[in-house]
């Protein structure tokens, strides 16, 4: 297994889109492989309908945490544009995403169409909810060109908690998410990368989807069942190399 110092980076443009071609179920066996098995965001669903050239997603994570309402967080916690959801919002921009845990309350939303009317202005890729989204067909009439990943959709407020945390490390779906983190998702559901295993895993996925691929031409070349050269083995997977001079 493959060792890492585990510290977090900045994950480039350049392999956010090279985790972008791949899906989910070859990212997740990648995270396997290095032994990242707690990486599922679970009941998490994508609630935005992809386009042609855009149907799956990776970006680095900017986080929030919610807690629930008490008095003494409500008045600790700053009012306006100081309040926690902004900050984070505001760290937001190309290649990033809003992950926000809720402790996965349907009844609660991380914002509206008026608050992540910030993201669509920073030009930010999306927002993960562990918790509900509001006001989803103004946001895809209006055109805010962000990914929704939630749990449900709620015409609620946060009847029973507020944005309390930002930048700090969060649970998603009981996966944690650390800031910068890499989410990536498609109509699956949504993983976890380590920002430390994003190029090995991008570098593995890459070769294991390649040579699914080449097992796939194969069987239908040959019309024999998949079971002739499925699973890939390390023969096919440095054959699909081979062909791609790797």
């Amino acid at each position: 297994m493959a060792t890492f110092d585990m510290k977090p980076i900045e994950v480039s443009q350049e392999i956010l889109n090279g985790l972008k071609k791949i899906p989910t179920a070859t990212i997740y066996n990648a995270l396997r492989s290095f032994g990242s098995t707690f990486c599922v965001c679970e009941g998490i669903q994508n609630y935005t309908p992809f386009t042609p050239g855009k149907e799956r997603f990776a970006a680095r994570a900017r986080t929030l945490r919610f807690m629930p309402i008490r008095p003494d967080i409500n008045n600790d916690k700053p009012g306006g544009v100081d309040s926690p959801e902004y900050i984070a919002m505001g760290r937001c921009g190309p290649g990033d995403v809003l992950v926000a845990d809720i402790g996965g309350r349907v009844q609660d939303v991380v914002a509206g169409d008026v608050k992540l009317l910030q993201l669509a202005m920073n030009k930010a890729d999306g927002v993960v909810i562990d918790g509900a989204i509001r006001d989803l067909d103004v946001l895809i009439d209006e055109d805010y060109d962000l990914t929704i990943y939630a749990k449900a959709r709620s015409f609620h407020g946060n009847p029973s908690s507020l944005p309390a945390e930002e930048n700090v490390q969060i649970q998603c779906g009981g996966a944690l998410v650390r800031p910068g983190d890499v989410m990536v998702g498609d109509n699956d559901g949504v993983l976890v990368v380590p920002s430390w295993m994003a190029q090995a895993v991008l570098e593995w996925a890459d070769e294991h989807e390649g040579a699914e691929n080449l097992v796939k031409d194969k069987v239908k070349a040959e019309g024999v069942p998949p079971g002739k050269y499925y699973p890939a083995t390390e023969e096919t997977i440095e054959e699909w190399r081979k062909l791609n001079n790797r």
